[in-house]
């Protein structure tokens, strides 16, 4: 389960994956700023997936009141020591029910990182473009930064991918393409007390293409722009008419 490979595995190691959080943080914030997303009067965002903050904080620096909902307590736990007194609610749920944490029309929901692709099915993801829709207030903007999948398969030797390495730390992943999904297997290797010590573990991603994700968008009665974004992604930005 995806949940249980955060938790044991990625989770306590993802800030050092990125490397510098403080840069991770401004180019959140640039890449923030490129979305031309409406102002805070408009309403609360939400930042689905929101990890340990990489795009919540940039939100609430810019006047939003924010809720960051994600499912491993590792991340929120550091969001909440890198939010210090940020106007951040922190919510530990599952993002397909975020409707139930937020009681005003948003003016952005935020879904970034390849979090789209870590939901379960299609058919989740299509429920989650109706929500967003019915939880958007009119001119509120839906963002979704993700990996395209679809389009491309790697193959042989190209689907081993050096993540990260330091002196004590090596992270490599494998990805083993589906039909509709590609499973990410994970190979860390630490160095503990002296000691290599070897985790592993696995997860599927959805191969979302993004046409289709534009479509279902479109059928929730949402406007669609696509963009690219950092790190190799894909973004769709879907605003919800006046």
């Amino acid at each position: 389960m995806m949940n249980t490979h955060y938790d044991t595995l990625l989770g306590p190691i993802y800030s050092w994956m990125l490397g510098d959080v403080q840069a991770a943080l401004v180019r959140s914030a640039a890449e923030i700023a490129d979305m031309h997303l409406p102002p805070p009067e408009l309403g609360p965002a939400v930042d689905l997936g929101a990890g340990f903050g990489m795009h919540a904080i940039p939100l609430a620096k810019l006047g939003f009141e924010v809720t960051a909902i994600d499912s491993c307590q590792w991340l929120l736990d550091e969001l909440r020591s890198l939010a210090g007194v940020l106007p951040i609610t922190v919510i530990n749920a599952d993002l397909l029910h975020f409707r139930s944490h937020v009681s005003n029309a948003c003016s952005v929901v935020l879904c970034a990182g390849d979090t789209l692709t870590h939901l379960p099915s299609f058919a989740s993801v299509e429920h989650l473009c109706g929500e967003v829709a019915a939880a958007l207030a009119p001119d509120g903007i839906f963002a979704a930064t993700f990996r395209d999948y679809a389009s491309k398969t790697l193959t042989g030797d190209a689907r081993f991918i050096l993540v990260r390495r330091d002196a004590n730390r090596i992270l490599t992943c494998f990805l083993e393409y589906g039909a509709d999904t590609i499973t990410v297997h994970d190979l860390l290797t630490e160095r503990i007390e002296g000691e290599w010590v070897q985790k592993v573990g696995s997860y599927p991603k959805l191969r979302l293409a993004p046409d289709w994700v534009e479509s279902k968008l479109q059928a929730a009665g949402l406007t669609t722009r696509r963009e690219t974004a950092p790190a190799g992604m894909v973004r769709v930005v879907a605003r919800k008419q006046i």
